[in-house]
């Protein structure tokens, strides 16, 4: 799944006439750059999620003849989900198999995903997080064994679950790149009964007790970066020059 429904509200004025997924990078679309980097590693279904301008993402698709691979839509042009709300939105075509990749538009990054696949099978994990020792505002904890064990605001501020002690614990920023079983839609219908209107975030610091969550560092160097700001466009448009 690839989450293309954002608002990419840091970027505008770019972003008042064309979708953040279709965001130039060096003569291609941001959207179009994840799409030939999950086919690269063997990916032959995607459902992509669309709102901001979402008749621009169905016609640029459909231009390109869906670059060869079958590409379902999960519209959410009446309510914008967030990415809890949209992975379980897109439930009908996610659920009923193997585990699957979800990626956002707005990450580009040349990581080996199939090994990240790979080893999310290995582990018998229900969910495998792209993680990266970097500065950020908020953290995902994870202990010894990789496994996640809550989140928090980086200030201290908030903390799921409230009493998350973190001394001994990692904090990771997340990468933007997840595999997901479908051992997870269970619990995410019962977290979208209070509000189907949610991030995977919570969700999964709230579940981290009922599910398998787990991080993954890719070995070696590799690229990556959040194109959601000007100077991190930017810094993309250099990467992939």
């Amino acid at each position: 799944m690839i989450f293309a429904a954002g608002l990419g509200t840091r970027l505008r004025p770019l972003t008042d006439s064309v979708p953040k997924a279709l965001i130039d990078i060096n003569g291609k679309p941001a959207l179009e750059l994840v799409i030939l980097k999950l086919k690269a590693a063997g990916v032959s279904e995607i459902v992509v999620n669309v709102h901001h301008f979402a008749d621009k993402i169905t016609d640029f698709l459909q231009q390109n003849e869906n670059f060869g691979l079958d590409i379902a839509i999960s519209d959410e042009s009446e309510q914008l989900l967030d990415t809890g709300g949209g992975i379980l939105a897109a439930r009908r075509v996610l659920d009923g198999g193997g585990p699957f990749i979800v990626h956002n538009a707005d990450i580009l990054t040349d990581f080996d995903v199939a090994a990240m696949y790979e080893r999310h099978l290995c582990s018998g994990a229900d969910v495998t997080l792209l993680t990266q020792s970097r500065q950020s505002s908020r953290y995902l904890y994870f202990d010894s064994c990789g496994r996640m064990r809550g989140w928090g605001r980086a200030d201290g501020s908030a903390r799921i679950p409230a009493n998350l002690d973190t001394e001994n614990l990692a904090g990771l920023g997340f990468g933007g790149v997840s595999v997901v079983s479908p051992a997870v839609f269970p619990l995410l219908e019962a977290y979208a009964s209070q509000n189907r209107v949610f991030s995977t975030t919570p969700f999964y610091a709230s579940n981290c007790s009922a599910l398998d969550i787990r991080s993954y560092t890719p070995a070696g160097n590799y690229r990556w970066v959040d194109i959601g700001k000007p100077e991190t466009l930017a810094k993309a448009r250099e990467l992939w020059r």
